[in-house]
């Protein structure tokens, strides 16, 4: 029996920003682009949550995705429930899966559930009225201390499942809703679903101890590819964060890596702005790092350096296939063709290569069944004359990105311009 579904192995998850992806800001418009994302290589989408936006203390002209009314209906400013059917019908055909953004530890303050449930499924403040959780005065916490609260959420979560055919979740802020919640609820679900994939957004390690989630969050390692882009450590601290991490949690554990998502985009800037010239290398790098599972982020597969507006329609002006787009489709292709590179317990350890600069270079190896991954990345700003011996590694392999052939020689002494790489498959 798998561990996990037999397509995440391999995947490349697409988050989709609905709102912003196309003029229209609609699921049926974002369904058109379903063959785009396809033909970039993405095995499975995430849409941000679709569900009815609050109005009391809304943010903005349209509100936040995650304060959410009702868990079980549609937001009208993206279409109709016969739409999302239709998006995840087209996305079947083309061979994608569907996940579903499900916010658990709070709704919206004029919620269905507080008009309709007892007061005692949400937690209270000293007025009596729903608690609002850190500064997010648009919503309203709930209280699962209620194991009808439970019970509900699973309710939920099980009829876009079984009635509107979604392939999983992925779980915003679990680390704030029980791990027992998660821990029970995913095993429901699973009953009905087998397949079911579940990404959590939190890196605790006792996401994975019952099997609740197959992926989580790679935050620290996230933060650090920042600092790394701008010097404020050296890739020594990246190298220190992956041996550590193999010890943090179970070999079947996936790790979400990324560069940007609506977070990061909307909070902290593109790409662009928080990576700079490291932006390629290290979105490179989210696609070979050890338990990687790759994300890509609505604008990046057509290089759109903006930080979207989170509360208002900000949608990409214009949208069609170029050089940004052949890189991630390369990027895809070196996943889906490189069994080494998978996540979880199928793909190969990184095997370190020693250098003469071990605090601007990796040098890395990653094999697995008699496919083999060799990685050569100077991260860092400076032009380096970058020496190694390959051992056993020597011989001819397939550059990643260019599809030529490569001799890979047993001692390596080549100049390396900042924030160069090299990807050899063999």
């Amino acid at each position: 029996m798998n561990l996990h579904p037999e397509w995440s192995y391999q995947a490349v998850l697409y988050e989709m920003n609905v709102r912003q992806l196309t003029p229209e800001g609609t699921l049926r418009a974002a369904a058109a682009k379903l063959p785009f994302l396809k033909d970039l290589g993405v095995d499975a989408v995430w849409l941000m949550p679709v569900y009815p936006i609050g109005e009391v203390e809304r943010k903005g002209s349209l509100g936040s995705y995650y304060s959410i009314r009702d868990y079980c209906a549609v937001n009208p400013e993206l279409g109709t429930m016969a739409d999302f059917d239709a998006f995840v019908a087209e996305a079947h055909r083309l061979g994608i899966k569907i996940l579903l953004d499900w916010v658990a530890n709070h709704t919206a303050r004029d919620a269905r559930w507080i008009a309709e449930q007892p007061a005692s499924w949400y937690e209270r403040d000293a007025a009596g009225e729903p608690a609002v959780p850190w500064d997010w005065s648009d919503t309203a916490k709930l209280n699962y201390a209620n194991r009808d609260v439970w019970r509900a959420q699973g309710d939920a979560m099980e009829f876009w499942i079984t009635q509107h055919a979604v392939d999983g979740f992925r779980c915003d802020m679990a680390m704030l809703v029980p791990i027992d919640f998660w821990n029970e609820t995913s095993l429901r679900l699973r009953r009905v679903k087998p397949d079911l994939f579940m990404l959590a957004e939190a890196e605790e390690r006792n996401l994975f101890e019952e099997g609740a989630f197959d992926a989580c969050y790679a935050w620290e390692m996230h933060h650090l590819m920042n600092d790394v882009a701008r010097q404020r450590v050296r890739v020594t601290a990246l190298r220190d964060y992956l041996y550590a991490d193999r010890d943090r949690y179970p070999a079947s554990a996936m790790r979400l890596a990324f560069t940007s998502n609506h977070d990061e985009n909307s909070w902290s800037g593109s790409e662009f702005t928080r990576l700079g010239d490291a932006r390629e290398i290290m979105a490179v790098f989210t696609f070979v790092v050890p338990r990687g599972l790759p994300l890509i982020y609505t604008g990046q597969e057509i290089g759109y350096d903006h930080a979207f507006a989170f509360f208002d329609r900000d949608p990409i002006p214009s949208y069609g296939s170029n050089t940004f787009t052949e890189f991630y489709r390369r990027l895809t292709a070196l996943r889906h063709d490189n069994p080494a590179l998978a996540a979880g317990e199928r793909g190969g350890e990184m095997i370190e290569i020693r250098n003469n600069a071990e605090d601007c270079l990796m040098t890395f190896v990653r094999e697995r069944g008699g496919n083999r991954v060799v990685a050569a990345m100077n991260l860092s700003p400076y032009a380096i004359r970058a020496d190694y011996y390959t051992g056993i590694y020597a011989g001819m392999y397939t550059d990643a990105m260019t599809g030529e052939p490569f001799e890979l020689r047993g001692h390596v002494g080549e100049d390396m311009a900042p924030w160069s790489y090299r990807i050899l498959t063999s």
